[in-house]
């Protein structure tokens, strides 16, 4: 596996802050990212509700690393479920706050809910915008924030959310957790 910077972006900058190489991945089609996967990842909806509709629990964003600079907010986040607190999404966001009104953009400064659940409660009309979807190998950052305790392989999507016309309001890079079904990743295997 190779880890193409752009394949990452933005988690690729938090990983260049960091002075660490990113973890092996490899970009895979819609079709060949195997279920349940594939239908938490492969479609043009916002994460938030499709994984509050799977896991049948609301979401909340845990901050793990923010940069803000002009108009730009980036943050390295966990989303966790309510109830207890088990990690179901690991990520990198790149929000641009000059196309978000106040009192938007104050709620995402907060870094108390998912950009999706601002979204939608502020009425805010976007679309989702999957552009990549890839297989990563867990690494220490990646193995932390989700809470493994082995090297795992793992799935996600780089998406971008555009408002009606067409501006970019965030680009995302989305990782899951695996689920019930997947095993670690076992030397050799």
């Amino acid at each position: 596996m190779t880890a193409d910077p752009s394949l990452l972006y933005p988690l690729n900058e938090f990983y260049a802050r960091a002075g660490l190489s990113l973890p092996g991945a490899v970009e895979i089609g819609g079709e060949e990212m195997p279920e349940p996967y594939r239908s938490l990842l492969v479609h043009a909806r916002d994460m938030t509700p499709t994984l509050e509709g799977f896991y049948k629990q609301g979401i909340h964003v845990r901050i793990l690393r923010r940069h803000v600079y002009e108009s730009m907010f980036d943050r390295q986040v966990v989303l966790a479920l309510d109830g207890d607190e088990r990690p179901v999404e690991f990520g990198a966001i790149k929000i641009y706050l000059g196309h978000f009104l106040t009192k938007a953009r104050q709620l995402i400064l907060e870094g108390k809910r998912p950009l999706g659940t601002i979204l939608h409660n502020e009425g805010v009309g976007h679309s989702s915008c999957p552009k990549a979807f890839f297989r990563i190998t867990s690494d220490d950052v990646i193995g932390s924030a989700l809470q493994l305790t082995s090297l795992n392989l793992l799935y996600g999507r780089r998406n971008v959310l555009l408002d009606s016309s067409e501006r970019t309001l965030a680009e995302i890079i989305e990782i899951l957790p695996p689920l019930a079904r997947e095993r670690p990743l076992v030397e050799g295997g």
